[in-house]
């Protein structure tokens, strides 16, 4: 979570956007969740943490300010971080939805080959679960936390299908905004986007084809 992610968050503050999984008209890309009823005026907000929170106090405190509600996707890696204690509490005071993104945020397919799994249903378990496990030290169990954001937002079929088994729900980013490319730097060249580009692709798609049921997420 970054701190240049706030760019955002204030737009959708503007936009009086909201959170909410209640939705019963879902759209699915290879077996995940990747939008929510079209003809609801919401937007899911998303943001995903692997080892450290930088711009998390300041994420929370825009949250807080506004009366909105987020989702927060982070992995087993994150929740140990002694560091991250203060803030995944205080994201629980606030009642922001905490839920699993991978223990050790391992990449499930293959990039060349989406439908080529990379680990074993039995590696895979152990990741979601062990996520799970530390969790629940901060008194969030699975029961209560049914969405799972699969690790580097890629996943395939085979993947979805051993969510399911697990009890959970796969969900993943709307597509089409590039708001989750907001973890390029100047250094990757062609591949990075500003959030000046990464704006007015939000604004630009919002015109065009509309955000209701968005799931926009953030890093």
């Amino acid at each position: 979570m970054k701190k240049r992610t706030i760019l955002f968050l204030l737009f959708l503050i503007y936009t009086g956007c909201h959170v909410s999984s209640q939705d019963k008209t879902l759209i699915y890309s290879h077996g995940a969740v990747t939008r929510t009823d079209t003809s609801q005026k919401q937007i899911h907000l998303v943001f995903t943490g692997d080892e450290y929170a930088e711009g998390g106090p300041v994420i929370r405190e825009v949250l807080d300010k506004h009366g909105i509600k987020a989702s927060f996707f982070l992995t087993g890696n994150f929740y140990r971080n002694p560091d991250n204690r203060p803030i995944i509490e205080g994201l629980l005071e606030d009642g922001h939805y905490l839920g699993a993104h991978s223990d050790r945020h391992l990449l499930y397919a293959s990039w060349e080959n989406r439908d080529s799994t990379l680990i074993s249903r039995e590696e895979f378990e152990r990741d979601v679960l062990n996520n799970y496990k530390e969790m629940s030290r901060f008194g969030i169990q699975k029961e209560e936390a049914p969405y799972y954001l699969p690790p580097y937002e890629w996943y395939n079929e085979e993947i979805a299908r051993w969510t399911r088994d697990l009890g959970l729900v796969l969900v993943n980013f709307s597509p089409g905004t590039y708001s989750n490319a907001d973890y390029t730097i100047p250094g990757m060249g062609s591949r990075y986007l500003s959030s000046d580009t990464i704006f007015s692709r939000i604004l630009h798609y919002e015109e065009e084809k509309g955000l209701n049921g968005f799931i926009m997420l953030l890093h």
